[in-house]
């Protein structure tokens, strides 16, 4: 490699030197200053790549103990947990919602959850003494493992059951609201933000106090379900830690509703969290578009459908004898044949609609027609009204008050 470069070398100085002979002197001299800043010009170069080759050495060494925070992390992703667009379904939110069921199909509890917000702005007046607004701040499909992982601690989470549908369901205060709601309940002053504690656990005054509003807002939330199903939400434990509240699979799809208490300038998010699972035995209840007194069953609509039905034209046939014939006799059957039929003179004429026998009687006549006397009492269709309202009896039970 020596050998070479002194070749090249070589080379270029005789072509600098034929050249150099070849030219007159002031092209020559004008050709040395064109050099001449053309090298001082590679030297600042040079200069700059060693100066860059140094910083990218130092940012080398620095970099491997460099970590990336979760906000940051979330910004490359294209979303941050704490501020989440429901309506943005592009990129990676779109991959994640993609298995998701979403709460539009059960169009009823947003009249559910949007009555519950009425109950709870007047309870928790009466509860507080003091001015409440409640508002609801969205409902969306989530997965319960997500959700665990998401939400922002310290934080109380109530786990309650739903006695007539034998499942639990999730309530989470924030420290906020927790903070606020003690504040205002131990006579702190309107117009001062609360003070937030950090670091310790909440004490048994602190435990009791969420309690009591958690018992406020399962009281509210059963007088928004009774006109659909009447359903009685118990307490069944208080958990500061999300692991311990863990009331259904991870990859487990539940409905989370958030809602906002507002007390002036004070306030937080209450979010009531309820696993499909959970809601299963109420689903073709919550599939309705509407609710009213019966839940869609219009008194007068029946009355047209049955006086239509009683009116309708049937055809009855009577039938006196039948028999199964080889297809080769009945090929063979001439004007004159006698069909023997193995039954009585005096044997009952079956009087059918279809395929369904509706009674029996015997054939006689009346005048010049012939007619059928009826000997046995109709026999009961297989769907009745009985059948219906027996079909709407759990309906009934759910529009019971």
């Amino acid at each position: 490699m020596a050998g070479n470069d002194q070749l090249d070398q070589d080379a270029i100085a005789a072509q600098w030197e034929a050249s150099l002979d070849s030219e007159d002197p002031e092209a020559a001299a004008k050709a040395a200053a064109d050099n001449e800043i053309t090298g001082v010009m590679a030297e600042q170069w040079a200069a700059m790549v060693e100066d860059g080759g140094r910083d990218a050495a130092v940012s080398g060494k620095n970099g491997n103990e460099r970590v990336l925070s979760q906000e940051e992390i979330d910004n490359l992703l294209g979303f941050s947990v704490g501020e989440i667009n429901i309506d943005d379904n592009s990129g990676i939110r779109a991959i994640i919602d993609s298995a998701m069921v979403s709460y539009e199909r059960l169009p009823m509890l947003e009249i559910i959850f949007d009555r519950l917000v009425r109950l709870m702005t007047t309870s928790l007046r009466n509860f507080t003494s003091d001015n409440v607004e409640v508002s609801l701040d969205r409902i969306t499909s989530v997965r319960f493992g997500d959700y665990m992982n998401s939400i922002p601690l310290p934080a109380v989470l109530s786990v309650f059951k739903a006695e007539e549908w034998e499942n639990f369901g999730l309530a989470t205060i924030d420290a906020s609201l927790i903070y606020s709601m003690i504040d205002v309940l131990l006579g702190g002053r309107r117009g001062q933000a609360s003070l937030r504690v950090e670091g310790r656990p909440y004490t048994t005054i602190e435990t009791n106090l969420v309690k009591r509003l958690i018992e406020v807002v399962l009281a509210d939330a059963e007088q928004a379900f009774r006109p659909l199903s009447p359903v009685t939400f118990t307490i069944d434990r208080l958990e500061t830690n999300p692991r311990f509240a863990a009331i259904s699979r991870p990859a487990n799809a539940a409905i989370l509703v958030r809602l906002r208490v507002d007390m002036e300038d004070r306030g937080g998010n209450i979010e009531l969290l309820l696993p499909y699972a959970t809601i299963e035995p109420i689903r073709n209840v919550l599939l309705q578009m509407f609710m009213g007194e019966k839940f869609g069953r219009d008194p007068i609509w029946e009355g047209h459908l049955a006086t239509e039905i009683a009116q309708a034209q049937i055809a009855v046939d009577a039938v006196l004898y039948e028999a199964d014939l080889p297809l080769k006799q009945l090929m063979k059957l001439q004007v004159g044949d006698t069909l023997p039929l193995d039954m009585r003179a005096d044997a009952l004429v079956a009087v059918r609609c279809g395929n369904v026998t509706l009674t029996e009687g015997r054939m006689g006549r009346v005048g010049d027609r012939v007619a059928i006397r009826v000997t046995k009492n109709l026999r009961k269709p297989n769907t009745t009204l009985a059948m219906f309202e027996k079909a709407d009896e759990q309906t009934k039970l759910m529009e019971a008050p």
